[in-house]
C-alpha cells in the first residue's frame, strides 16, 4: 500500500510481465496508457490480495 501519492493511496501489485500476446489481446479491451503494463498474477495470491484490498477499504479516510 502506498499513501503517499498525489491520487490518493493506491495498492501496489508485483506480477511477472504478460506475454506479448497476452499484452496484445488485453490492449484491444482496454489499452494500458503510457505509464501503465499488463502483468499476470498467480491465482495463489487472490487471497493475500483480497486481505490488501479489504484492509485498504477498512482504513478508507484514515490512509
Amino acid at each position: 500500500m502506498d499513501t503517499d501519492t498525489a491520487e490518493g493511496p493506491q495498492l501496489v501489485l508485483q506480477g511477472k510481465f504478460a506475454d506479448q500476446a497476452t499484452r496484445a489481446a488485453c490492449s484491444q479491451d482496454s489499452p494500458p496508457a503510457n505509464d501503465e503494463g499488463i502483468i499476470r498474477i498467480p491465482v495463489r495470491m487472490v487471497t493475500q490480495i483480497r486481505k490488501a484490498c479489504d484492509a485498504a477499504e477498512a482504513a478508507g479516510p484514515q490512509l
